[in-house]
């Protein structure tokens, strides 16, 4: 790929991907004790949910944020019961955060509303078969990218 195309591509990715996530994030968590749960929270309790029980560090490093800000967030999960902290049965300084139903109840429910929210939008785009397997292609390797 050349150099102007690579810089074209990684642009107009950058735009859409900013744009899509600000359509998401319009859609709220549904909390009936706080509705004011930061995205940051519901990528916590998303990633916990998905990858299981992680310790402070694992989870600020998986979340690109810093340990102290992880703490931060998992203090304002537990109190709002979302998430609890098991303690490391070998080292006792070490915290395991794990999520409660109560959370994974938040996490399913929004991440639900989501995804309706985007096939209703993509219908009504009106895209071909093949926009929508060219579609579905471009999302498998953008969680590449995400991953990485």
């Amino acid at each position: 790929m050349e150099p102007d195309t690579l810089h074209e591509t990684a642009t107009e990715l950058r735009l859409a991907t900013f744009r899509l996530a600000r359509r998401l994030r319009s859609v709220r968590p549904i909390d009936r004790r706080n509705a004011a749960m930061s995205d940051a929270q519901l990528a916590v309790l998303g990633a916990l949910r998905t990858h299981g029980r992680h310790s402070l560090t694992a989870l600020a490093d998986r979340e690109r944020v810093t340990p102290p800000t992880m703490s931060a967030l998992v203090t304002g999960l537990e109190e709002q019961g979302y998430v609890i902290r098991i303690p490391d049965e070998v080292d006792r300084r070490r915290v395991h955060v794990e999520i409660t139903p109560d959370g994974e109840a938040i996490v399913v429910a929004t991440f639900e509303r989501r995804t309706e929210l985007l096939k209703a939008e993509i219908v009504e785009l009106g895209l071909s078969d093949e926009e929508l397997q060219t579609l579905h292609t471009a999302s498998i390797l953008m969680r590449k990218l995400a991953e990485q």
